[in-house]
């Protein structure tokens, strides 16, 4: 069987791919940077913690999953030091969800590891903009803009 050529395929075809290489490449540096643990699926929850501290019921309406699911994925972040629950400043009976200083550097250290693959593009393309003009037109086309500009992607299973 010939070896098949990425660059014949359709843009959709190829942007996924590469989204499932970038992520098991930034997986692989996040482990490597010490934080073991995480998963791909917890950067659906991770995006909904910058910036916030939604409640647990909040963060499944805006992921599209039950509470039970965040419940779990919640409990496997604190587990990993990277987010907590704390009580909510008007209604005691409220349980916000934050990061803690690990979170945050866990963002930091993926903002990085991204920023360097940026840079291996621009690299090899010598026009980062319009790889990135590409990817941002498929992603309009497929319906997919509002979501990214609210942090509110969803799992595409719906699985957490």
């Amino acid at each position: 069987m010939p070896d098949l050529d990425p660059a014949g395929l359709d843009l959709p075809t190829i942007a996924a791919l590469a989204a499932e290489a970038a992520n098991a490449h930034l997986l692989d540096q996040l482990h490597a940077a010490g934080f073991t643990g995480v998963r791909a699926a917890h950067g659906y929850l991770l995006q909904a913690l910058v910036d916030e501290r939604p409640s647990v019921g909040e963060l499944a309406a805006r992921l599209g999953v039950t509470q039970q699911a965040i419940s779990k994925t919640v409990t496997e972040l604190e587990s990993l030091g990277i987010a907590h629950r704390e009580a909510d400043a008007h209604d005691s009976r409220v349980r916000r969800v934050a990061l803690t200083a690990r979170g945050e550097d866990l963002l930091e250290t993926s903002r990085r590891i991204r920023s360097d693959l940026d840079a291996r593009v621009a690299a090899e393309l010598g026009d980062l903009a319009a790889a990135k003009r590409a990817l941002a037109a498929l992603l309009e086309a497929a319906g997919g803009v509002e979501a990214v500009r609210q942090r509110r992607v969803r799992p595409v299973d719906g699985e957490l």
